[in-house]
């Protein structure tokens, strides 16, 4: 399937903070600790949450599995964020500053 960045957003906040994760290679585990921590604690994936948005995004190729895993970690499976991916997220992040600027002008009366 032919995706552009565009057919992804807007993201979900869960699905926006799981992607963010992956920047750097990371296992489920401290994916499901990043997102808890930079949510405050709004958001909290579980295990099957968690692992059915890796295989969508895996299938989407926003991620891939890395065979590159931290020494004594080899047993857990590591993701990161293809180039498609960091696309994705960057054109999510444009997104959302520009739609906090507008939310912002119109806040000061600022309409143009």
């Amino acid at each position: 399937m032919d995706y552009t960045r565009q057919n992804f957003l807007p993201l979900t906040e869960s699905t926006f903070l799981i992607l963010a994760s992956l920047a750097s290679p990371k296992h489920g585990y401290a994916v499901m600790q990043d997102v808890t921590k930079w949510s405050e604690g709004k958001t909290r994936l579980g295990p099957g949450t968690l692992y059915g948005a890796l295989t969508k995004l895996l299938e989407q190729g926003l991620i891939q599995r890395t065979d590159d895993p931290e020494p004594g970690d080899e047993r857990r499976k590591h993701y990161v964020l293809t180039p498609r991916g960091r696309l994705v997220v960057e054109a999510e992040c444009a997104r959302l500053e520009a739609a906090a600027l507008l939310g912002r002008k119109l806040l000061n009366g600022k309409d143009e």
